[in-house]
């Protein structure tokens, strides 16, 4: 009798967030799993403690975390800490101030390298509806033409294994997320959202309020949420107190 075959690895681009976390745990259901975390300037550099947690947690083969100064380099108020950040949610037709330039494309790049090195036949790419709305990274049409930019960019993919981008939360909501991960045991805990940069969350900037909503919505408490301004402004919600 044959042995199943084992799935080959794959590799999860790791924030630190929701999304990404959703991601490894899909991830690491189908088999083994690489996970690529990039500290890039960003002002909310706290998410990347998150994604040494959540790598920890998952027993990633190797969590690869690199730094690549891009800050010095674009405008996005993601990189500049005295710029405001958007918190009245996203607008339809208009990109946010929180778009860092080609960022997506430079971190596939980067993960495509990292799986063809590491045989690895997919990435992990947490990329979702909310985001898609407002950045242009985030859209399927960038991830179908990135594929196919890695079907001819590499040795694997000229020899006919093609490295593979799946965005498996592109079409969900923040509420969607987090009945997804809750069913996959996500640890949201051990996640971070908040753009500000804080050692709590601001509970007031458009990722806050999001995944706020996105608890809400999914009727499900986040364990991060009685730190959150936001949080605790619902009405008729109470403070909890720690015995």
């Amino acid at each position: 009798m044959r042995r199943p075959r084992r799935a080959a690895p794959s590799v999860v681009l790791l924030s630190g967030g929701m999304d990404s976390a959703t991601c490894l745990a899909i991830a690491a259901r189908r088999g083994p799993v690489f996970a690529l975390t990039v500290s890039y300037g960003q002002r909310h550099v706290r998410e990347l403690r998150s994604a040494r947690s959540l790598s920890r947690h998952y027993r990633v083969r190797r969590h690869a975390v690199l730094t690549i100064p891009l800050a010095p380099l674009v405008r996005s108020s993601l990189t500049d800490a005295s710029a405001p950040l958007p918190s009245g949610g996203v607008v339809a037709g208009k990109i946010p101030s929180t778009y860092v330039p080609a960022r997506n494309t430079i971190l596939l790049a980067l993960a495509t390298a990292f799986a063809e090195s590491h045989g690895a036949d997919r990435i992990y790419f947490g990329a979702n509806a909310i985001d898609y709305s407002g950045y242009p990274d985030c859209r399927p049409e960038f991830v179908r033409l990135f594929n196919r930019l890695a079907r001819l960019a590499t040795r694997a993919g000229v020899e006919g294994r093609p490295i593979r981008v799946v965005a498996p939360l592109q079409r969900a909501s923040k509420a969607e997320i987090v009945r997804w991960g809750a069913r996959l045991g996500v640890p949201w805990e051990l996640t971070w959202s908040c753009y500000a940069g804080g050692a709590a969350p601001c509970g007031r900037c458009d990722s806050c309020r999001l995944r706020a909503e996105g608890f809400r919505a999914a009727g499900q408490t986040d364990p991060l949420g009685e730190r959150s301004p936001t949080a605790r402004r619902r009405p008729g919600s109470r403070r909890r107190t720690r015995s």
